[in-house]
This record gives structure tokens, sequence and C-alpha cells, in this order.
């Protein structure tokens, strides 16, 4: 029998999911309802009881809290690991590199009005984005001028819009083609800020066709669409090793 799954999943993953989601309703018969947003904020409607079967965030802590916390069947597994990009809108003066020579020049100069993240208490992208700007020394001068998303999918929008000279948001996201269409992108490297390690995780109203879809998840089909968004992956062995 069909089941409908209810899904909570991190922006910077809604492309990619929707192309998982198409490969396996074609496979499994099931459906997805899958509703993106930032990881605080599905943490804290999961924890006041919020009906979603599967957590599939861009942070492992907000797992490992609910986790502790007794809501979820488990600890979960990371099922990728993301990356940050800086990105302009085509015509925007910043000039993009990945040591963020050109944000500096284009900050010295005064030409910087806005400059588009997503909310560093919401979102693990704003977060990692605002510890990569204070360990390059411009986060003071940047954080007035800082424009807000409410998750990592939103700060793309005003970063493509031109409403903000520039951005750091998900290296997913960039990678789209509506993105590339509109907007420039350079990819941050891992090794710049803590990891962004994304874990999902089953909660306790999770049907039989969720427990399907958890293991779609970490299967080639799905491994590949996250490595073509420029997720890393972790490797099979370690999902076997933790028993899930």
């Amino acid at each position: 029998m069909a089941d409908t799954i209810t899904v909570a999943a991190a922006a910077n993953i809604k492309f990619a999911m929707e192309e998982i989601a198409r490969q396996f309703e074609t496979d499994s018969g099931h459906k997805l309802r899958v509703s993106y947003g930032s990881s605080g904020n599905f943490a804290s409607q999961i924890r006041h009881g919020a009906p979603f079967e599967l957590f599939l965030s861009a942070d492992e802590r907000y797992v490992t809290h609910l986790h502790q916390t007794g809501v979820t069947q488990n600890d979960g597994d990371i099922y990728a690991y993301g990356r940050l990009a800086l990105v302009a809108a085509k015509g925007s003066p910043l000039k993009l590199d990945d040591n963020l020579n050109g944000l500096r020049a284009l900050v010295a100069s005064g030409e910087l009005r806005r400059f588009a993240l997503a909310n560093p208490e919401l979102a693990p992208y704003g977060e990692r984005g605002r510890e990569l700007l204070q360990t390059a020394g411009l986060w003071d001068d940047l954080k007035n001028k800082v424009v807000l998303g409410e998750n990592v999918s939103q700060a793309a929008q005003f970063a493509i819009s031109g409403s903000a000279q520039g951005g750091l948001v998900a290296l997913s996201l960039a990678k789209t083609p509506q993105f590339i269409a509109r907007a420039n992108y350079v990819a941050i490297p891992e090794d710049r800020h803590a990891p962004l390690a994304q874990r999902m995780v089953l909660l306790p109203k999770a049907s039989a066709a969720t427990r399907e879809l958890y293991t779609f998840l970490q299967g080639d089909k799905a491994r590949a669409v996250f490595a073509d968004y420029g997720f890393s992956l972790p490797t099979k062995e370690s999902a076997l090793e933790a028993g899930h």
C-alpha cells in the first residue's frame, strides 16, 4: 500500500532532495511531503510535537540534541557533508575567490552595501558563514551590512536578486541551474570552518515506508545525487558500523 511520508529537510538540500524524492516515489510507489526550512526551526517544531516522520538536518548538533531529549528513535546517520560557497549576482562588483580577497577589497573600498547570510542562530550554513568571516577578520566590518535570510535558501535569493552584492550560502544551492543563470560562485575549502555534518534521524511516528526512504537515502542513487550537488559523502562502512 502506498503511503505519504512527511519529511522536514534543511533548506540547503532542497534541489537534491527533489531529485531523490522523484526517484524514490518512482521506485517505491510512496509519496513524499517535504517541508524545507532552517534546521533550528525544525528542531524546535519537532520538540513541540510536529508530526514529521523524518528529519534531515544541516548540522548533526540538532539531531544530537533531539536524541538526548528522547524525541528521536536513535542518533541517526550522517547522509552528507556540506560546503559553503561565496556567491555574487552577475554584474556585482564583488570579485570571487576562496581566500575572500575580493570581498576584503570591496569592504575596504566602501562599495559593499549588503551581504547575504542565513541567520546564524537558526541555520548551520549561516553559523559557519559567520565563523568563516570572523576567522578572516571581516565580521566586524560586515556585521552591520549583513541581510539575514531565515534559512540558507532565502539568503541565496537575496544574493542573486541584486539586493546584496554577495553572500555566503550552501554550495548545493549555488550549483543549481536556476542559480548559475543569475550568479557566479566559488566553493570554500572545507577546512576553513567547522564541518557541516548533515545528519538524518527517524522520528517516533516513522512508518515502514519512512524506513524504506531512510535506507534509500544511504543508497547509491541518492548518494550520486548528493555528490552532483557538491556534497561530500560518508563512507558506506560508517553507517554499517553505527548499526543503523
